[in-house]
């Protein structure tokens, strides 16, 4: 083979539309034509025959992460926020809690309760948080500055900003789930379709809705308002996103049916066990490292984990006293109506060196959330495990207020509960507790555990980063030294 570099290129290609790039570079690999022959002969042909050949009958999935997407939802809920980005490969931003003030934000109102006397409590549940939200944030700021004096070398400007963002850190702690919020994405097509299919799925209303807007969204020529202000025209920058894709994306029966049936399944097989009294779970610890299983009881575990609100371990050592074809019929459950092309839901990923058991306030788990080299298994979002106090109004003595409402607010909840399951999920302010395990190789809790314990994040999950690498460093002392992770008690309260 000839040495000589004179032929080497690195070209930047201009955005196309992304089922046409995509068709374009899948082209490129299979043809010994340059890029620029690829697209001109891309742009002579329909796209459609080729997705509905390789992608759809085929099944040449990975063609279609080669075109990406830019997608905006605005005015969802921050409960269809975090539903939304629950994909392994999904990178985007959604409205900050720490850096914008959600005093004037509008809530999300279920459907099925509009015109109800259910409306009626649930609205006085959402205004009661968000006068507290109000009442708290002055004050806290006063103090704040009080505690934290401007220094010399910072503008005034930052300097507020800064202070701001430390009292929005703890006022979060009263939004609800029903809040509204705005989410920007940039997706393959192919996280995409998967995006549609699970929202289309969805046991949610408001998921099943944004669903069909987005499928809408992709099969209609998409906002250019950056082609128009630098005088572009024409040029395919019209062309709908992902036309065919949309087209053929549906709800898929596995997604509707599984959650639900594992939910039915495990309350058969679990009554009796004391696991759903919390009285019975013993003490409840922040952070448990899970030791590793024997694969199947690892699996099912798992699956009962996600419809329950039991820590790991005590779901584990009921499995573990379980027959072999006991612990087999939790897995036909899981997998009984699973088509032909239907991938394993989550819950069957095992094998992970590492599985951390997190009990953790809902706002400080949106951000470790956003970690996606690991396995993450949610449990729903409930007032059972309590609520966090932030240490920050204790010091200003401003949590009585906070208690209060937190205390009225959850006896209103459980009242709503028994009216409208799902309205009562949206009432569930960030400061509630919900538990979630990760499971992770060794790389990826080295990562979080330095990352997120640093002195410009929140306390919060603060203290979780550095309670994954004590309780490592328990078992694996040497792998735990490693890990550069910041104690919560060293702080930079100006560093943001």
């Amino acid at each position: 083979m000839s040495q000589d570099q004179s032929g080497r290129r690195v070209l930047a290609l201009a955005p196309m539309p992304p089922e046409k790039s995509a068709y374009a570079l899948a082209r490129y690999s299979r043809s010994p034509d340059s890029i620029e022959e690829s697209i001109r002969w891309v742009h002579g042909h329909s796209s459609e025959k080729f997705w509905e050949q390789f992608y759809f009958d085929y099944g040449h999935a990975s063609i279609a992460d080669l075109g990406h997407v830019i997608i905006c939802f605005e005015e969802i809920s921050e409960l269809a926020a975090i539903r939304l980005e629950d994909e392994p490969l999904w990178d985007g931003q959604a409205k900050s809690s720490r850096y914008q003030n959600f005093a004037s934000s509008r809530w999300f109102v279920p459907g099925q309760i509009r015109g109800s006397e259910t409306e009626a409590l649930y609205e006085g549940i959402l205004r009661s948080l968000g006068d507290v939200y109000r009442l708290l944030h002055e004050p806290l700021k006063q103090f704040l500055a009080t505690r934290e004096p401007r220094p010399e070398s910072m503008k005034q400007a930052d300097y507020d900003r800064t202070i701001a963002a430390r009292a929005f850190d703890v006022t979060r702690y009263l939004l609800p789930l029903a809040a509204k919020t705005n989410v920007g994405q940039v997706v393959s097509i192919r996280t995409l379709e998967k995006q549609i299919t699970r929202l289309l799925s969805s046991q949610l209303p408001e998921l099943r809705s944004i669903g069909e807007d987005l499928k809408e969204a992709c099969q209609r020529q998409p906002v250019n308002l950056w082609g128009e202000l630098c005088g572009q025209t024409g040029g395919g920058l019209s062309d709908p996103l992902a036309p065919t894709l949309a087209r053929h994306a549906k709800a898929n029966v596995y997604q509707e049916t599984v959650y639900a049936d594992l939910a039915r399944y495990a309350k058969e097989v679990l009554r009796g066990t004391g696991l759903d009294q919390p009285g019975t779970w013993g003490a409840m610890e922040p952070v448990e490292l899970i030791d590793p299983q024997y694969p199947l009881d690892e699996i099912v575990t798992t699956l009962l984990y996600r419809v329950s609100q039991a820590p790991y371990r005590k779901i584990l050592e009921v499995v573990r006293e379980w027959t072999e074809k006991e612990k087999q019929a939790t897995i036909e459950v899981a997998t009984r109506q699973r088509g032909p092309y239907d991938e394993l839901i989550k819950e069957f990923r095992s094998g992970y060196a590492f599985i951390f058991d997190i009990l953790m306030d809902i706002g400080a788990w949106r951000d470790m959330h956003r970690h996606r080299r690991c396995q993450q298994v949610q449990q729903n979002f409930t007032t059972v495990h309590g609520y966090d106090v932030p240490q920050s109004l204790i010091d200003a003595g401003l949590d009585q207020e906070y208690r209060q409402a937190m205390d009225a607010v959850r006896q209103d909840i459980d009242s709503l509960r028994k009216k409208d399951q799902e309205a009562s999920l949206y009432a569930i302010p960030f400061g509630f507790k919900v538990r979630c395990l990760f499971k992770m190789d060794y790389a990826e809790a080295e990562y979080i555990s330095k990352l997120r314990s640093g002195v410009k994040g929140h306390w919060s999950y603060r203290t979780v980063a550095w309670q994954m690498k004590q309780q490592l460093a328990k078992k694996f002392p040497f792998l735990g030294e490693q890990i550069q992770a910041t104690p919560p008690d060293v702080e930079d309260a100006l560093t943001r």
